[in-house]
């Protein structure tokens, strides 16, 4: 059986050189190389392909059909190498390839959609993967690396520490109340917190942790009633447009709230939360031209 020739691809790229300069003292200055050294590669190239690449004339030398043959399969080789360089190179540097952005619910109300838009219109070569998820969960998806970079929050009960894990705080989130239009206090501009102490809650706390809510009634002075437990925004909503209850809804929320209901702000006693991006431990540039935008648009 003939074994087939595999042809290095510094000899392509001496090949190429010498082509495009037309002759083996034009190569060496192209690449760095002695003449002497050309001279050998070059026979050394043509003895594994089998005969000669270029005649060689009294000033400089010229390809032969032979080499002419070789030199447009070594230049359809080397840009394809030149190629996976730029992807590869884009892929790591964050430019090209995909970039997969975690957020929780309420995050991708506004603040998200708006940073993803101004990303893509600067990089539209960067594929987008969005994740939806609690702070939680998108932090250990990240700790696992299948996360670039994730907006987060420590609502409602705090954000748990990771050390493998970079946090940059966004924006300082108000938390309004969510009330019914007909409700008794929906005429207000503000309401106060301990008027709504005989109220019912909905939300969906963690098990066994204390919530903003909680820490914000006890400083009104009262232990909030009974919650109903619905984790989604748009059961949330269904139920307090029915009066079956009050929630609490970040400020950078607000544009998905239905026009049947109204909110107001609890003042002094209202409680905030802190929206942060969060980045592991090595980056993509990407990712963190990601973070400048989010920042930029959370502070519009």
């Amino acid at each position: 059986m003939r074994r087939r020739n595999v042809f290095d691809t510094d000899a392509l790229r001496l090949l190429d050189a010498v082509a495009r300069t037309g002759s083996f003292t034009g190569a060496a200055a192209k690449l760095n190389y002695t003449q002497s050294a050309v001279s050998r590669r070059i026979a050394s190239l043509e003895q594994q392909a089998g005969g000669p690449l270029f005649d060689r004339l009294a000033r400089g030398v010229r390809l032969t059909p032979a080499g002419e043959t070789l030199h447009q399969h070594a230049r359809a080789v080397l840009n394809r190498l030149a190629r996976a360089a730029d992807e590869l190179a884009g892929i790591h540097g964050g430019y090209s390839g995909r970039l997969r952005v975690g957020a929780f619910a309420t995050a991708n109300v506004a603040l998200v959609p708006g940073a993803l838009r101004a990303f893509r219109r600067r990089f539209p070569e960067v594929g987008l993967a969005p994740v939806e998820g609690p702070s939680g969960g998108l932090l250990r998806r990240m700790r696992e690396g299948e996360l670039d970079v994730a907006v987060v929050s420590d609502y409602p009960s705090g954000l748990p520490y990771d050390d493998e894990v970079e946090i940059i705080p966004l924006v300082e989130d108000e938390l309004l109340v969510a009330l019914p239009g007909d409700h008794r206090l929906a005429g207000r501009e503000r309401v106060d917190l301990r008027e709504l102490r005989e109220e019912t809650w909905i939300e969906a706390p963690p098990p066994g942790r204390t919530t903003m809510l909680e820490e914000a009634c006890a400083r009104a002075g009262f232990t909030p009633r009974a919650t109903v437990r619905i984790a989604e925004w748009t059961g949330k909503f269904g139920f307090v447009a029915a009066g079956l209850g009050i929630t609490l809804v970040p400020a950078i929320a607000a544009p998905a709230v239905p026009p049947e209901l109204v909110l107001r702000s609890l003042g002094d006693l209202a409680p905030h939360r802190t929206v942060y991006a969060a980045l592991p431990g090595a980056p993509l540039p990407a990712a963190r031209t990601l973070v400048r935008l989010l920042s930029e648009a959370a502070g519009q």
